[in-house]
């Protein structure tokens, strides 16, 4: 258009698929013949970045996206960082209100569980902050 000028859209990090985690460390995350640096957020609807960098960062807010795709997931794994932190007992609450079993451990276990029970085709999600 003439006169109009458009600048570089940047749009939030977002893979449209369910995929394992091939590799985790370095800050970032390997899944689908592809890599994303920072924390990763996997629900039914795909793979996308997740902004806490940190286990003090994971409220209510960090998980908006899993409260809405709750009628698709069973079982929410979070990988918290390094070591295993374990989640505010009101996010439990919520999570058990949506009918997700919620369960934090550090993020190496994270990843190895949910691949294990992706490949079962089971109704996981998954919360993983970045390790390096």
């Amino acid at each position: 258009m003439r006169g109009r000028k458009e600048g570089l859209i940047v749009r939030d990090a977002h893979y449209p698929g369910r995929a394992p985690i091939d590799a985790y460390g370095n800050s970032g995350f390997r899944f689908a013949d592809m890599s994303h640096v920072g924390s990763v957020l996997c629900v039914p609807s795909g793979i996308y970045g997740w902004s806490p960098v940190s286990a003090d960062e994971l409220d209510q807010s960090a998980f908006e996206t899993v409260f809405a795709e709750s009628s698709n997931i069973e079982v929410l794994l979070i990988g918290t960082g390094p070591a295993l932190v374990r989640i505010k007992p009101e996010l439990r609450d919520m999570f058990r209100s949506k009918g997700i079993m919620a369960d934090s451990m550090s993020t190496g276990a994270a990843v190895r569980t949910f691949n294990v029970l992706l490949a079962e085709n089971r109704a996981v999600a998954a919360c993983l902050l970045a390790v390096d």
